[in-house]
């Protein structure tokens, strides 16, 4: 049982973290679309965001491994 919740603990970190970054760069394609000239400063922002998103699976898969071996 701790090998599913495992599993899915990791699963949803990661379909939670593709989500997430596909709406950020979505926002930051649309954003430069419409203000060519504010690029640097969305590709900035874009990159903390995406980042900080990336944090979730890492998260996971840490509880993961504390829900497998404790």
């Amino acid at each position: 049982m701790e090998m599913l919740a495992a599993a899915i603990a990791v699963g949803m970190g990661a379909l939670g973290a593709g989500l997430g970054n596909g709406m950020i760069v979505k926002s930051t394609v649309e954003s430069i679309a419409r203000q060519p000239e504010a690029k640097s400063a969305l590709q900035t922002t874009m990159f903390i965001g995406v980042g900080i998103v990336e944090v979730i699976p890492l998260a996971a898969t840490l509880i993961a491994f504390l829900i497998m071996f404790s």
